[in-house]
């Protein structure tokens, strides 16, 4: 199978929408079939060693910072979207959180007679509220247009998929997201690192994420406040400067990935996620993986993720005091984190990068059958 995936993101950016498309890019590469990913270039440009590490071919489209947040880039207007996809001869697009390259992915594949499947990841309708206070109607549109001209919408958690269909989106499916389990996994946990971070023997409760407005991190100021307790932040956005003030005595370590962040998220004693907005929520399906429990939103993907009571416990979304008491809760009963961690692992082990990448294949075969379908009536 030859795929296109149109991608708002890719590495070495660093975030939800750039490591799923690299996962799937990697998967289809291991299953034998020939992905091409179209992608707005880096900051430093498009040459190839942008892409030295990719699984497959990238195709880099000029793109312009998004202003008051530059590490996220968008793609100018190109007429190289529609050429990689002709000139791979594409059985099927990949949209990929499509909103500004995917929308022209769209209208690409459409031109083309190419099938696409448009694969919801991030909620831009409440980015819009919470970064320009409007806009979140015009949003709901766009998302609307691009998607029902897609074959398929694939939604990554029950609530997503709730949430499209609730706005009009049709032939709505689930796929969830896949987790690195060998990467993160409990083993990984740092005796030296805790030390490094909570030199008193203190209770680490970490976040690792954008730091970013919508993320909401200034509801750990009450856990920073518990005594015994050190929060750790991992990230780096715009609003770091204001949550060095917001959080007083947390300790930032900036942007990780790869093997030291597995050894961070092993090495943590609570993993707090605060952002109301995930529609899936990656890096609590990390936690979990690393034997971490886990305290977050009872919103969006976090719902599909967290037992509550089992793996770890959901708190009323954007409540700065339910967060300060789920820690408080944790911190006062090391049986349950260690049970809580326990069944967190265990219950993503069936959830590998590969499990899912097959769930996709089996969507894209779907699509091209119904597509072969119709020609053929």
């Amino acid at each position: 199978m030859r795929v296109v995936i149109v991608t708002e993101s890719f590495p070495p950016d660093v975030n939800g929408v750039a490591h799923c498309a690299l996962q799937t890019a990697r998967h289809l590469v291991d299953r034998g079939h020939a992905p091409l990913v179209v992608a707005p270039a880096t900051a430093s440009g498009t040459g190839p060693e942008a892409d030295a590490h990719a699984p497959c071919p990238v195709v880099r489209i000029p793109s312009l910072p998004l202003p008051g947040y530059p590490q996220v880039r968008v793609a100018l207007p190109s007429r190289r979207v529609a050429g990689a996809i002709a000139d791979h001869r594409a059985d099927i697009v990949h949209l990929a959180s499509p909103f500004v390259l995917g929308v022209r992915g769209m209208s690409a594949a459409a031109k083309l007679g190419v099938p696409a499947v448009a694969v919801y990841q991030t909620d831009l309708a409440a980015y819009a509220r919470t970064y320009i206070s409007a806009g979140e109607a015009a949003a709901w549109r766009r998302i609307r247009s691009v998607h029902a001209a897609a074959d398929i919408t694939l939604a990554p958690s029950s609530h997503s998929r709730g949430d499209l269909e609730a706005h009009g989106v049709p032939r709505v499916h689930l796929w969830p997201r896949g987790v690195d389990t060998v990467r993160f996994r409990p083993e990984l946990r740092d005796e030296n690192l805790r030390r490094e971070l909570a030199p008193d023997g203190e209770l680490i409760v970490g976040y690792v994420g954008r730091l970013a407005p919508e993320k909401q991190v200034e509801l750990l100021a009450g856990a920073c406040a518990l005594p015994g307790v050190r929060v750790v932040v991992v990230g780096d956005g715009p609003s770091q400067t204001h949550l060095a003030d917001a959080l007083p005595g947390a300790v930032f370590l900036g942007r990780r990935t790869g093997d030291d962040l597995a050894r961070i998220f092993a090495s943590l004693d609570v993993f707090a996620h605060t952002g109301p907005f995930e529609t899936f929520c990656q890096t609590v399906q990390e936690a979990m993986a690393s034997g971490v429990p886990v305290v977050a939103p009872a919103v969006g993907g976090p719902l599909d993720l967290v037992d509550h009571g089992r793996t770890g416990l959901l708190v009323p979304p954007r409540d700065a005091d339910a967060v300060r008491d789920a820690v408080a809760r944790l911190a006062a009963d090391p049986a349950a984190r260690a049970a809580y961690g326990a069944a967190g692992r265990a219950t993503v082990e069936g959830r590998t990068w590969a499990a899912v990448g097959d769930r996709l294949i089996g969507h894209y075969e779907n699509v091209l059958l119904a597509r072969k379908a119709v020609l053929a009536a």
